[in-house]
């Protein structure tokens, strides 16, 4: 029941205007501040590791505006997948290389964990004519997962591609022209991963960004999503030369230290309350 009504009230929040729904978000993100501490500390440990230079302060108002940033995204989840299509549509506003996305070339977008990960899915969506895929986890609730599921399929049909059934259905997407949506800087454990640096720190990180692009002989394109005040703009950058190389860690190594610099542009909207270090190299002991 709580879940449905959580659904409920996102639809409600979904016709307010932007500033209400982002002052609500300000508000929420500062509670969550306050009170989810472990993740807190999380994010804290993360940003000592990779932002050294901040002192004890700076780090503190990153944590506090990195919560803010997350709950707004969260709230504007709301007119993504519930408002009329003309008011999304004005508040995601696409630059860059969008051509990139206008053939029929197979094609991976990297698109890191900011918070407006979300939104460059939508605005994606809508301003490309071709077949799309994603991967996706379910969620451990039903009514959630099947929101979630609606919402990331509202604007174009979408091909859902879930990570235990493997490599197989997301190369042949690929090698059909499709292009595939993938997240994959997180860390979802040892297997199948390799270490490589993240902001100088080894980072498990799973190698599958040069792996589906060899494999689905895709060329990789970066799509960066920033939460603003009007909504999100979303940029289409040009597509990797000669990646991926024939060296699977440094094409994943490359991989990071690319978005080590996006992230260094925007560092309160990257998600840190992840642990993104909670897999250690042999011998390491836990940084958190």
């Amino acid at each position: 029941m709580l879940s449905r009504l959580g659904v409920w009230f996102m639809r409600f929040l979904a016709f307010w205007p932007l500033s209400w729904l982002r002052a609500l978000g300000a508000v929420l993100g500062t509670v969550l501040w306050l009170v989810v501490l472990q993740r807190r500390r999380v994010a804290s440990v993360n940003l000592s590791l990779c932002l050294p230079e901040l002192s004890d302060a700076e780090r503190a108002r990153l944590v506090r505006a990195h919560f803010r940033c997350f709950a707004q995204a969260w709230l504007d989840r709301s007119w993504l997948w519930h408002a009329p299509l003309p008011v999304v549509r004005q508040r995601l506003q696409v630059a860059g290389a969008v051509h990139e996305l206008a053939d029929a070339q197979p094609c991976v977008v990297f698109a890191p964990h900011f918070v407006g990960m979300d939104a460059g899915w939508a605005a994606l969506l809508q301003n490309t004519a071709r077949p799309w895929a994603t991967i996706y986890t379910p969620q451990a609730n039903a009514v959630l997962d099947a929101w979630v599921l609606q919402g990331r399929q509202r604007f174009a049909p979408v091909q859902v591609l879930r990570r235990e059934n493997g490599v197989k259905p997301i190369v042949a997407s690929l090698r059909e022209g499709g292009a595939l949506y993938l997240l994959p800087d997180m860390n979802f454990g040892p297997s199948e991963s390799v270490f490589v640096p993240f902001f100088g720190v080894q980072a498990a990180t799973v190698p599958s960004l040069p792996r589906f692009a060899r494999l689905g002989r895709a060329r990789v394109v970066p799509v960066i999503s920033r939460l603003v005040s009007s909504g999100y703009e979303v940029q289409v950058l040009p597509a990797w030369v000669g990646y991926p190389s024939e060296d699977v860690i440094a094409d994943t190594a490359l991989m990071n230290q690319r978005l080590a610099d996006w992230v260094r542009d925007m560092p309160e909207q990257y998600y840190w309350v992840h642990k993104r270090f909670k897999t250690r190299p042999p011998g390491e002991p836990s940084v958190y």
